[in-house]
């Protein structure tokens, strides 16, 4: 019987992330406030549908009651969270809202799929990762102090990430994490924020060549202390991040052609400095000719998703445990395997259309600051995306990094949340401009009729 629904289940899955992908991509139309709202019921609607059914799944493999409580958890979890951010940002978008707890929620259930106590722990990290967010958009709209701290940024920033070297931990050859207290976590994730205020804070006021050289100089400090660490996936998306934004403040090409020339040299001189770069290089060449070597990850996560096909074997089918790493850096063949093709295409979808909002919410800024902050943001957490999804598939080589909400990890979970909150303040600053201008023709109208 398990088996039965558990093959439905996987269909029913699909169908419903596929109408759920739909509803995103519909969501770029204008709307009206009435709209948008039952847009939103019907993406929540759709999220606790999936929810359930991949739960049941969850309890019908286990048969244990700490599924049922854990289940119970998230539910309330999530619709305490959603009415707190409905009611207190009338005007948030609903949409990224919704995003952000579909992307939780499928963290939470395929991680209880792979391990229980490791999902609880995420579970608790988002819970007060959420809790903590709800201050960010109003901090963010109100507070205009933050455009004029750029020196506080780069020193704290440059902390972070400098921080390793003190208490730092080496993982999988990168030494990235710091572990105080028994609580590890990594600070490049955090300071990933903090630099994009700190380029933004540099570069929206100022264009002129020495401006643009002090933050080239400061930037560049950020990258070669994660080279130093080895963290070469934090450095690209850092990299990508400050020519983006450096492109975008001065829309001058020679800048990023001379940013992508200095970054390709230091790309050149990491492969020839670190045996560790070199390894994963030769893997994403040739994985099968390294395959009892550094060539195992990568062979193991194409077999899986090869093997899930366009509809997957169906939760606890697959054989996760077979993939290195399964928690974090390849959870998403995890979910291609079990899940399939088409969820997984889907899933992808999801996180673009976060981005298309995002990149939208940044065209429509007129403050230059927040214009660059969001762009930023922007392209952080699609070259993450990037990063990822294109490791695990063999499209470029594996760099490490995770699956921004799904992929365990507190510091991944705190610091994107954060950039989902960074957002939403810029968007409901975007609305009360809107509103702002439509009083203002309103009393133009009225005087006018007078």
């Amino acid at each position: 019987m398990t088996n039965i629904i558990t093959q439905l289940s996987k269909y029913i899955l699909i169908l419903l992330m596929v109408i759920y992908t739909i509803r995103c991509c519909l969501a770029f139309r204008t709307m009206s406030q009435r709209r948008r709202r039952r847009a939103f019921s019907g993406q929540t609607a759709l999220m606790l549908m999936m929810h359930f059914i991949l739960n049941l799944q969850i309890f019908l493999h286990t048969m244990t009651v700490s599924s049922l409580i854990f289940y119970v958890a998230q539910l309330s979890f999530f619709g305490v969270a959603l009415f707190l951010y409905r009611n207190i940002y009338r005007d948030a978008s609903v949409m990224l809202i919704s995003n952000m707890f579909f992307l939780l929620m499928l963290g939470f259930c395929i991680l209880t799929r792979l391990d229980f106590t490791l999902a609880v722990k995420q579970f608790v990290i988002a819970v007060v990762s959420v809790m903590l967010s709800l201050f960010v958009p109003v901090i963010v709209s109100k507070v205009r102090l933050l455009s004029h701290l750029s020196i506080v940024y780069g020193v704290i920033g440059i902390a972070l990430v400098a921080s390793v070297f003190v208490a730092g931990k080496n993982v999988y050859g990168a030494t990235n994490w710091v572990s105080i207290g028994g609580l590890a976590f990594q600070p490049s994730e955090l300071a990933k924020i903090v630099f994009v205020f700190f380029a933004a804070s540099m570069l929206y006021k100022k264009t002129d060549t020495r401006r643009i050289m002090i933050t080239t100089v400061i930037a560049g400090g950020f990258v070669l202390l994660l080279v130093a660490e080895t963290d070469l996936g934090a450095a690209v998306i850092f990299f990508a991040t400050y020519i983006c934004m450096l492109y975008v403040a001065t829309h001058t090409f020679k800048w990023t052609a001379l940013g992508l020339g200095l970054g390709s040299a230091a790309a050149a001189a990491g492969y020839r400095l670190f045996g560790h770069v070199r390894r994963r290089v030769a893997a994403w060449k040739d994985p099968w000719g390294n395959y009892d070597d550094a060539g195992y990850q990568i062979c193991q996560s194409l077999f899986a998703i090869a093997t899930g096909g366009w509809f997957g074997l169906g939760l606890y089918e697959g054989l996760p445990d077979k993939i290195p790493v399964n928690k974090s850096d390849f959870i998403f063949s995890v979910i291609a395997e079990e899940l399939g093709g088409v969820f997984a295409l889907c899933l992808l979808l999801i996180y673009i259309s976060c981005f298309i909002m995002f990149i939208n919410i940044s065209l429509q800024l007129t403050n230059n600051f927040y214009k660059l902050l969001a762009v930023g943001l922007s392209i952080a957490y699609i070259f993450q995306i990037f990063l990822c999804v294109g490791g695990v598939t063999k499209f470029i080589p594996h760099t490490g990094v995770t699956l921004p909400l799904i992929s365990y990890g507190g510091s991944s979970i705190l610091s994107t949340v954060i950039v989902f909150a960074v957002i939403q303040g810029l968007y409901l600053l975007k609305q009360k401009e809107v509103k702002l201008l439509e009083e203002k023709e309103r009393e133009l109208y009225r005087q006018e009729q007078g």
